[in-house]
């Protein structure tokens, strides 16, 4: 079983940048894509990015192509999303899941949630 823990949020001013970190426990890990979902208060949770088992494709919500990379380091079990560019509208707390499922971006075909980072954005 994966256990994911997220890291690297915080306050940053608009037009700035942010790099989140999911690590994550088992030895699968290697073995599943990678979702980032964020969930703003009043919002249900959305689909941010997705990169595949060996990082070497990657999709991403409108909202945020072009400013947003989502990579993986598998030999240290930790994916990545570095935001630039940020704007108001990202704030929001930020999960990271597994999946079998690459190419979706449906939350029920993600598990294994993380307990989320909040991440803050300044007019």
């Amino acid at each position: 079983q994966v256990q994911l823990v997220e890291s690297g949020g915080g306050l940053v001013q608009a037009g700035g940048s942010l790099r989140l970190s999911c690590a994550a426990s088992g030895r699968t890990f290697s073995t599943y894509a990678m979702g980032w979902f964020r969930q703003s208060p009043r919002k249900e949770r959305e689909f941010v990015a997705a990169i595949n088992w060996n990082g070497r494709s990657t999709y991403y919500a409108d909202s945020v192509k072009g400013r947003f990379t989502s990579s993986r380091d598998n030999a240290k079990n930790t994916v990545y999303l570095q935001m630039n560019s940020l704007k108001p509208d990202d704030t929001a707390v930020y999960y990271c899941a597994i999946t079998n499922l690459y190419g979706s971006t449906r939350e029920t075909d993600f598990g294994s949630w993380g307990q989320g980072t909040q991440v803050t954005v300044s007019s």
